[in-house]
């Protein structure tokens, strides 16, 4: 029991891992594999629906939604929405791949019109109202931070020299082109300047060869996945965030970037422009506009007063968030839409 809910969880797969599995007092129920997860699951989800009697459904919608509205009778449901791919999603596959995941969420007013949505950002929450959704169903619930893995007691000191940086998974829809694009300006009115580069993803290869086209093959590093006390390290290290993303549903990297004193320049795009504070703990420039993200973050580079005023804003910024609180407005939410069938709430 978790939160005094019974919980039963439904999800893919993976090598190595138990069919059947109970953890953190959660009975976790694992079929299929990721790649195939929408045509898989709902057959699961259908089969335990009518063997037992439930108080709530919760449907994650990451991205491909498991139409649970079609099939899950009279249980209350939530869809938690981190956010939606939209035409984005072109960026990122082959056209027809882009084409499937884009049909699957234009399916979404006329499926779940009567559900309850759990987001978190106002974006996302804009982009549903857009959609046709009624935003009295939607509740914008902001995720958490783990403060404790990012506040180092011996934190390294920033580098003696301009240290940028950008952290994502490496996709092309991530856009971290744009960031190396941004680089190139800055590294010519600061030859002294570095970046790293970190994280993995299908997407290195083509940046790595933009960077040897643009010869800053000796001033990019690409460190690939480091343990969290090594990333943590890195950005307390680093003096400015380049996050050139088109779209997220929130921007957790950004907190987590400004938990390490880090001010972030970023896309003006949903998401960004909620977790990045304009003018206060970073800025936003117009998405793919190498030049413009260039220039703001050589303002940060050239100025300690504005780095330290906007490190610290950052870090303030940062301490707003707590998953003890994310967790609790979601069970309030959970509740009060399972309370509207009557009964106990018991599983």
């Amino acid at each position: 029991m978790v939160a005094g809910w019974d919980v039963d969880l439904v999800c893919a797969g993976y090598k190595g891992a138990l069919r059947h599995d109970v953890i953190d007092g959660i009975n976790i129920h694992r079929h299929g594999h990721w790649a195939v997860a929408n045509f898989t699951l709902p057959a699961v989800v259908r089969r335990m629906l009518k063997a037992s009697s439930y108080d709530l459904l919760v449907e994650d919608i990451n991205k491909i939604p498991f139409y649970t509205p079609l099939y899950r009778g009279d249980v209350p449901l939530v869809a938690i929405v981190p956010h939606l791919f939209g035409k984005t999603v072109y960026r990122e596959a082959n056209p027809l791949t882009a084409s499937y995941v884009y049909g699957a969420e234009c399916l979404i007013p006329r499926i779940y019109g009567d559900v309850d949505f759990e987001v978190i950002s106002p974006s996302t929450r804009d982009d549903l109202i857009a959609r046709g959704m009624d935003g009295a169903r939607i509740r914008t619930i902001y995720c958490g931070l783990e403060h404790e893995k990012f506040n180092l007691t011996d934190p390294p000191p920033r580098s003696e020299t301009p240290l940028v940086v950008s952290w994502s998974r490496l996709r092309r829809y991530k856009s971290l082109d744009v960031a190396i694009r941004a680089f190139d300006v800055i590294q010519r009115q600061m030859p002294a300047a570095r970046m790293l580069i970190m994280g993995r993803g299908p997407d290195e290869a083509r940046l790595q060869k933009l960077t040897r086209k643009l010869g800053l093959q000796d001033k990019i590093e690409f460190r690939g996945f480091q343990p969290w006390d090594e990333l943590v390290a890195s950005l307390h290290q680093c003096h400015v965030f380049l996050n050139p993303s088109p779209k997220e549903g929130w921007g957790l990297t950004v907190v987590e970037a400004n938990q390490c004193g880090l001010p972030v320049v970023a896309s003006d795009r949903p998401g960004l422009k909620d977790s990045v504070r304009d003018g206060v703990t970073g800025s936003l420039v117009p998405y793919g506009d190498a030049e413009a993200f260039a220039g703001e973050a050589l303002k940060i580079l050239g100025d300690p007063d504005l780095f330290a005023q906007r490190s610290q804003a950052a870090r303030e910024w940062a301490g707003t968030f707590s998953w003890p609180r994310c967790v609790a407005e979601s069970l309030e939410l959970f509740s009060e839409v399972a309370a509207r069938r009557g009964g106990g709430v018991t599983r």
